[in-house]
């Protein structure tokens, strides 16, 4: 398990830097934490420092929003799943195409899908800590 620390806001870009770096291979990440923990703060910031230009936002109403990356025209997926009732909404959507289809998925509320990520996803957990400071364990 890897761990991040970021201090503060002005070190998240660092933060979301040695983050990319350890994506590797993988296309899911589920990230866990609680309300306020800063799940979609560090999804913005990762986002950006994939060369993402878009404005980036929680997709909380639209459950997920779609970025490009400049560089090379891939598509990033990012989702919240914080207001799913049931897993047939999820199903409706075509969470298949998203999930398996090749492209990063960054994925907020993942607990409440669970049992619809991919085996490979990798589990990303967000913690608040008592000096404001936030962990980001990866793996």
């Amino acid at each position: 398990m890897q761990e991040i620390r970021i201090n503060s806001l002005e070190n998240i870009r660092e933060a979301a830097r040695e983050f990319v770096k350890a994506m590797g291979g993988a296309k899911v990440f589920a990230f866990y934490g609680s309300m306020g923990a800063g799940k979609t703060t560090f999804i913005k910031a990762v986002c950006e420092e994939m060369g993402v230009e878009d404005v980036i936002t929680s997709p909380t109403f639209a459950i997920v929003n779609e970025y490009q990356c400049a560089q090379s025209g891939a598509p990033v997926y990012h989702f919240d799943f914080y207001r799913i009732k049931k897993l047939e909404e999820v199903y409706d959507m075509g969470y298949e195409d998203y999930f398996f289809g090749g492209a990063t998925c960054f994925i907020e509320w993942p607990e409440l899908i669970e049992e619809l990520l991919p085996g490979d996803a990798v589990r990303v957990t967000i913690r608040a800590n008592g000096d404001g400071s936030r962990t980001v364990c990866i793996g």
